[in-house]
């Protein structure tokens, strides 16, 4: 299967294709430098795959978490690249999850100003979700993905096949991404979730997530407007995974906790739990709700005490709405049930 992005000032080949990872420099120019980036959770042999490939490959294994989202390491990546002599002409290849993708992705667009960047996501999520569109980032004193820059890259390619050495809890914590994208634009995929055998639908409902994501970003690339409804549950799904005393919920999981007090359809939200259990999710949790809402108001989409909130009314379909930072309090309260 091949998607293509279409932007105003770039374009790039989305690729999924089993065994697509051994595949890469049949796709682009692999004879030049290339820092291949992955974290020690990834099986050594998907880097050392795409190595095996390039002229001089250079393989950078950064900790697992988001711990490694960091200013730190990704001066080190930076540092890396200088050391080595790479030049403009050059690339970084990321090799693993969302975090190596954010991370790998924004020392590309910062290294002289930019070089390539090729996204090769091995987890669930990345597949789905972030391994498309652009947003790079690095965290900051416990606010996520708080520097950063939109830099698309020149392609992604994405091999299904990975997805088998995931631990069960991993590979359903992404699909949380695709329930998100069928609630706000494709109620087909939602109902998939619904009806039908994942495991034997999982390249289609790759395929249709990323379809919803790359329709939405070709008409707002740098999120003016429309983009912001990909944030479908990320905003109180966010402040959920900052909260250490939670023990470390997933993103996906986090999300999924962050979509159902933004739906606003009590027979939508029981669905939505059915399809939560069949795969995995948590369908509530509780916290301390000043601390959630206290991390909530330094979220870098609240300006000036307001905040662009998406919620779903009816499967399919989603709608954008500005309020006060403050009203965020009575829905986030002590938990979501």
């Amino acid at each position: 299967m091949k998607l293509t992005m279409r932007l105003k000032e770039s374009r790039y080949d989305i690729i999924i294709k089993n065994g697509g990872l051994g595949r890469v420099n049949q796709l682009i120019n692999l004879n030049r430098k290339v820092l291949i980036v992955t974290d020690d959770g990834v099986p050594a042999e998907y880097a050392e795959r795409v190595k095996a490939q390039c002229d001089e490959g250079i393989i950078f294994t950064v900790a697992q978490g988001e711990g490694s989202k960091s200013i730190d390491v990704f001066a080190k990546l930076l540092g890396a690249m200088l050391e080595n002599g790479f030049s403009r002409r050059d690339a970084v290849i990321a090799v693993g999850g969302g975090v190596v993708g954010d991370l790998a992705g924004f020392a590309a667009a910062s290294y002289m100003r930019g070089i390539d960047f090729i996204n090769c996501p091995t987890t669930t999520l990345a597949q789905i979700d972030s391994s498309i569109g652009g947003k790079t980032a690095v965290n900051l004193n416990g606010t996520k993905n708080i520097v950063g820059a939109f830099y698309q890259p020149k392609l992604v390619v994405i091999d299904p096949e990975t997805l088998k050495t995931l631990s069960a809890r991993h590979f359903a914590e992404g699909l949380a991404e695709a329930v998100k994208a069928g609630l706000i634009a494709d109620a087909e995929l939602f109902e998939m979730f619904e009806n039908d055998d994942i495991n034997e639908k999982l390249e289609e409902i790759i395929y249709r997530s990323l379809v919803v994501k790359k329709n939405v970003v070709e008409h707002d690339e740098k999120e003016i407007g429309e983009r912001a409804c990909l944030n479908f549950g990320h905003t109180i799904g966010h402040a959920i995974e900052s909260y250490e005393k939670l023990g470390g919920l997933c993103h996906g999981e986090c999300v999924a906790l962050g979509m159902l007090p933004m739906t606003q359809n009590a027979s939508l939200r029981r669905r939505m739990r059915t399809v939560y259990k069949k795969l995995g999710l948590p369908c509530s949790v509780k916290y301390d709700g000043d601390a959630i809402f206290d991390i909530l108001k330094h979220d870098k989409k609240a300006a000036g005490g307001e905040i662009t909130i998406v919620t779903v009314k009816q499967l399919g379909e989603y709608a954008l709405e500005k309020v006060d930072t403050a009203s965020l309090r009575g829905i986030v309260k002590e938990g979501v049930r």
